[in-house]
């Protein structure tokens, strides 16, 4: 196992251990940016997760949304805001979160940690940007 993925594992499992379940991912966020993940690219349906770190590039698979062959949905803003508003509130988990913002036609999104931003995308080039605040984290 190389040390980039020793070193994203380890900090996977911090954040996900003190993260508070209402308004987790700052949390989650300042963790990985500590431990030097400078991003993470999310492409949808396949839930394949590229993180950026100073250690090396890493992918994760996740089980896909979908299989086959299926038509993408139209891009929809309000409906990937009211995902990042459940999945902020605490009410949804990661696997219905990632499910909801496909729905609405989300087809990748990237984490930039150093500037504290995810952006959105749909496959037509449209684009929703979202800030998240800086947290303290022991």
């Amino acid at each position: 196992m190389s040390k980039a993925i020793e070193n994203l594992e380890a900090a996977l499992k911090r954040a996900m251990a003190n993260r508070p379940r209402v308004g987790g991912f700052p949390y989650l966020a300042e963790t990985l940016r500590r431990a030097g993940v400078t991003r993470n690219i999310w492409f949808l349906p396949a839930c394949q997760s590229l993180y950026l770190t100073n250690d090396g590039p890493v992918v994760t698979l996740g089980a896909p949304l979908v299989s086959g062959t299926t038509d993408v949905p139209a891009f929809n803003g309000a409906g990937l805001i009211r995902a990042l508003r459940t999945d902020q509130a605490g009410q949804s988990t990661f696997p219905e979160f990632l499910e909801a913002s496909w729905r609405s036609g989300v087809v990748r999104y990237d984490v930039d940690f150093a500037a504290r931003t995810v952006a959105y995308y749909g496959c037509a080039g449209e684009e929703y940007v979202e800030t998240y605040p800086s947290v303290e984290i022991e």
